[in-house]
């Protein structure tokens, strides 16, 4: 007879190993993100999944879950993936995907059209004359393309001139006055206001709906106690 041994080893089970990655990794709120999660046995064994997040929600089983953002507020949002095997034995990841806040639309602003001048007729300073048509006519196509936006009307006069507040503020109406008689412009979409500035004229700001006219400087005009006078020129005469 013979005999012989041997030595064997008897070692554990190694544990699997995961790593993380999302796609994509910057999302708007309400987006979704791919995770993978790529787990490996050394021995081979079958791997469970399973995923969880800090905020949103996260479905999946196998090596790949959606992370889905709806209800998240904007900030980092940590998902941890979790693989098994069927040993019991088990290893995470993590990865993050961020969730950025949608940006504001731009701010609506005021555009500032056409400024008409009283220079021309010293008799009349505030009548608005054939030469300030073609500025409002252009005044009341804008209006016309922005059916929701208001116009404020901003009279001017003078520092030379004695009567000067009066005269703004008439210069203010007559404008308005020519905008609704003549080109049907709604009058509640026009404001008059008398300003600050030296000089003979009539300026016209367009106020799409969301924006602010910047009132610095500017005074209400009372429409019920200027009179609206000489809104235009007379039609010319030939002598025969």
């Amino acid at each position: 007879m013979a005999d012989c041994s041997a030595p064997f080893t008897i070692q554990q089970f190694t544990p699997p190993t995961v790593g993380c990655s999302a796609n994509p990794s910057t999302v708007s709120p309400g987006d979704s993100s791919t995770i993978t999660a790529n787990g490996v046995s050394a021995q081979n064994r079958p791997l469970t999944y399973s995923y969880s997040s800090t905020a949103g929600s996260v479905t999946g089983s196998t090596s790949t879950a959606t992370l889905n953002t709806t209800g998240a507020a904007p900030g980092t949002i940590t998902v941890t993936a979790n693989v098994v095997d069927d040993k019991g034995q088990s290893a995470s990841c993590t990865t993050t995907v961020t969730v950025v806040a949608p940006t504001p639309p731009p701010a609506v602003t005021t555009t500032s059209l056409c400024s008409i001048s009283f220079e021309r007729d010293k008799r009349r300073p505030a009548r608005v004359d054939n030469e300030a048509k073609a500025c409002l006519d252009d005044i009341a196509l804008n209006l016309q393309r922005s059916s929701d936006a208001k116009l404020a009307i901003v009279g001017n006069a003078s520092s030379s001139e004695k009567t000067g507040s009066k005269l703004a503020a008439a210069r203010a109406v007559n404008t308005k006055a020519y905008l609704v008689g003549e080109k049907g412009v709604d009058a509640s979409r026009i404001s008059v206001y008398t300003g600050s500035q030296d000089g003979k004229t009539a300026a016209s700001t367009l106020i799409p709906t969301g924006a602010t006219l910047d009132s610095t400087g500017l005074t209400p005009v009372d429409e019920s106690a200027t009179k609206a006078v000489a809104r235009t020129a007379p039609a010319r005469r030939h002598k025969k």
